[in-house]
C-alpha cells in the first residue's frame, strides 16, 4: 500500500526504518496491509502463536502501544512503549516461537501489518534480512542495559536512565531527546519494577538535585547534565569508586 506523505514522515522518522535502503522500504510497505486498533484492545497475548494468515510484523502509525507481561497474581511489568514510526514484533517470526509479551493499544491506534508469507518472502532479500539483524541487534542492547541496570545501579540512577530513555522515545532511541516526558508514575513504575512509594522518593530527589519538574502524567527535564550525572552513578560506595582502578599488590 502507499501511504500518506504524513505517514510516510513518521515512519522514515524512525531511526531503524530510516536505515533501512530505500527500495528495501517501499518493498515493506508494499505489502502491507492498515489495520485499526481500537483503545485498550489486545493486538496479541504472551502464548500466542503467529497466525499463518493476518498480521505478523507491524508498524505503528499513529497512538501508542504497551508492551508488557502480566502474573498470575495479577501485577504487570511494563517492558516498553511504543510511539509511532516503530515496527516491532519480529522476534516470534524468527524463531517460529509464541508471542513473548502482552501488546496493549493505550490509545485508538493506526498501524502497517505485514503478513507472516509477506515477511518471509522479504527476509530473501539479503538488505532486509541485514536491516531485521540490525533492528534485534538493537533489543538486544537494550535488554543488556536492563540487566545492567537492575543489578548494578543505584534506585535513583535507573530512574534517571530510563527518562533518559523515555526522553527518546524508549524504543524509538531518537537522535534528539526531548525536553519532557509523557508518562503516569504508576507505569513509570511498572517500567522500573519498584514500588510507587520508591519512586516518588527517587523522583523527588531528582527534583530537588535540579534535574526534573514533575507536572501531571509528566516529567519535564529541566538539566539533563545533572541527569546525566545522576544516571552514571553505578550504586557502588564513594571509598570502592575511589579504589576502582588500583591494582592489588
Amino acid at each position: 500500500m502507499s501511504l500518506p506523505p504524513t505517514l510516510a514522515k513518521v515512519l522514515i522518522g524512525n531511526p531503524w526504518f530510516a536505515s533501512v535502503p530505500a527500495a528495501e522500504r517501499e518493498a515493506l510497505c508494499a505489502v502491507s496491509e492498515p489495520l485499526r486498533l481500537a483503545a485498550g484492545a489486545m493486538l496479541f497475548r504472551q502464548g500466542d502463536r503467529v497466525p499463518a494468515k493476518g498480521g505478523a510484523f507491524f508498524a505503528l502509525l499513529e497512538g501508542r502501544i504497551k508492551l508488557s507481561t502480566l502474573r498470575a497474581d495479577g501485577r504487570e511489568a511494563i517492558l516498553g512503549m511504543l510511539e509511532p514510526g516503530n515496527w516491532f514484533g519480529e522476534i516470534s517470526l524468527l524463531d517460529d516461537s509464541p508471542r513473548a509479551h502482552d501488546t496493549t493499544a493505550l490509545v485508538n491506534c493506526s498501524l502497517l501489518a505485514v503478513p507472516r508469507a509477506a515477511f518471509a518472502a522479504r527476509m530473501r532479500s539479503a538488505p532486509f534480512a541485514q536491516s531485521v539483524a540490525a533492528l534485534v541487534a538493537g533489543r538486544v542492547r537494550s535488554l543488556y542495559d536492563l540487566m545492567e541496570d537492575a543489578t548494578l545501579r543505584s534506585s535513583r540512577a535507573r530512574v534517571a536512565r530510563r527518562l533518559l530513555t523515555l526522553a527518546r522515545g524508549d524504543a524509538t532511541r531518537a537522535a534528539e531527546p526531548r525536553t519532557s516526558v509523557v508518562v503516569p508514575q504508576e507505569a513509570l513504575a511498572m517500567m522500573l519494577g519498584v514500588s510507587r512509594q520508591t519512586l516518588s522518593k527517587e523522583l523527588q530527589g531528582l527534583v530537588h538535585a535540579g534535574a526534573i519538574a514533575l507536572g501531571y502524567r509528566r516529567i519535564e527535564i529541566r538539566s539533563r547534565e545533572i541527569l546525566d550525572t545522576l544516571a552514571a552513578d553505578d550504586g557502588r560506595s564513594p571509598r570502592r569508586q575511589a579504589g576502582a582502578g588500583r591494582r592489588r599488590p
